[in-house]
């Protein structure tokens, strides 16, 4: 049971570092584009295929779905933080 959990838990992390990147250029992407939608899309299949490969069911969808989620808020953030580390731009924005 503890060995399942942990490979759920790292199969979560690698879904959310997977998608960081992905929620950068969609942050720079316009919404609702087609690059917009690709940039959601992408890491789906390689999460799927890791999920299968491991032996999850779907019953793991929903905690590899919120492991996908925070990384690409979090990916979509980077920007914001890269703008606000100069601060004559971050006055700008106030």
């Amino acid at each position: 049971m503890e060995k399942i959990l942990f490979t759920l838990l790292l199969l979560t992390l690698i879904t959310l570092i997977l998608n960081l990147p992905f929620g950068y250029l969609r942050s720079m992407a316009k919404r609702f584009s087609p690059k917009w939608f690709i940039y959601i899309h992408i890491p789906i299949p390689f999460v799927v295929l890791m999920r299968i490969w491991l032996g999850f069911s779907y019953n793991a969808i929903p905690v590899l779905l919120i492991g996908a989620m925070t990384g690409q808020l979090l990916g979509g953030y980077l920007p914001l933080l890269n703008i606000c580390r100069d601060r004559n731009k971050a006055k700008q924005l106030l």
